[in-house]
């Protein structure tokens, strides 16, 4: 089985001492290698779209972490799913039919997924979860993700302190994913406890193009909107794009810390519009599951069944980091 070639982006990583998790510290289990004998391990991964510079990164991070515990790269698979479950469904039972003692996957669809899980885990395999969580974790051995629902709470608090009272915000989401349903679900509780008027319920798609739609209609109708927060670094470009086009003083607050988020911080025009974005470590979630699969398969244990990584803040003064 030869896995499929990623191309390589550099993201910023923060120091991993500034990130926790659930019961054990984040740096320790995405950074060390567990030692063991792993010839016999064939392992598949399904990230959710490869076109999405965030998964990218994650499989950047699975591939460094294999080769790291020293599996050749005819043991283990990384394939993505075009974010639908149908198609993870389908990368699940191939892995099954090709021998995968283990599989691991990213459930964006969280309810649609678990059926292949259920089904793969009923047949012997070893089942794990990272990114966007399963419903149903009953048959997932570990889960490892980013703390959406805290990072959407860091993302309110980050239009609160860009706006005043009374003033009017934004939340640009896409709730066909349960990560990013928990991103707007956090930001809302955030903007709860502030005096703004929030226009949310907006769906981009995971699309740029459907992002820039929304915020040149949000734009329309409430001209006065001062900030927005987009709970993808896609929905960010894309309000960018219209915010300059309409000559507005909106600003962004952006989520994943992908590279064009971190080139617009810097940017000298740019940067007055996005200024503010919730990072979090997509190739430290990639590795953080390989571990996870790796101590299972050495002692028969994971440090949990749900670890969460919590995101972090980056602006124009720490972007360079």
């Amino acid at each position: 089985m030869k896995r499929k070639v990623i191309t390589s982006i550099l993201v910023a990583t923060m120091l991993a001492a500034s990130l926790s998790t659930a019961g054990f510290a984040a740096e320790a289990e995405t950074e060390a290698v567990i030692e063991g004998d792993f010839s016999e391990m064939q392992w598949g991964f399904i990230v959710g779209s490869f076109e999405h510079v965030f998964y990218q990164n994650v499989a950047k991070g699975i591939e460094e972490q294999c080769a790291a515990l020293g599996l050749s790269e005819d043991q283990y698979d990384v394939t993505d799913c075009n974010l639908e479950a149908d198609k993870a469904i389908n990368a699940i039972q191939n892995f099954t039919a090709n021998k995968c003692n283990a599989i691991a996957l990213a459930c964006n669809d969280a309810a649609g997924c678990v059926p292949g899980i259920n089904e793969a885990a009923n047949n012997g395999v070893a089942m794990f979860n990272f990114d966007s969580k399963a419903d149903d974790l009953t048959n997932v051995i570990s889960f490892v993700g980013t703390d959406n629902y805290q990072g959407g709470v860091l993302g309110g608090e980050e239009l609160i302190r860009l706006t005043e009272d009374g003033d009017t915000v934004a939340i640009i989401g896409n709730p066909e994913s349960v990560s990013t349903q928990d991103r707007e679900a956090g930001a809302l509780e955030a903007l709860g406890k502030a005096d703004r008027k929030v226009l949310s319920g907006y769906n981009y798609q995971g699309d740029a193009n459907i992002a820039q739609d929304i915020m040149e209609t949000i734009l329309v109708s409430n001209p006065e909107c001062a900030a927005v927060f987009c709970a993808g670094d896609p929905a960010a470009t894309g309000a960018l794009a219209a915010i300059k086009a309409a000559g507005s003083s909106c600003v962004i607050v952006g989520f994943d810390g992908n590279p064009e988020a971190k080139e617009a911080l810097l940017d000298e025009e740019n940067g007055k519009y996005w200024v503010s974005e919730i990072a979090q470590d997509a190739v430290g979630i990639g590795k953080g599951i390989v571990n996870q699969m790796a101590k299972y398969f050495t002692t028969g244990e994971v440090d949990a069944q749900v670890i969460m990584i919590d995101p972090y803040i980056i602006t124009a003064e720490n972007a360079a980091e």
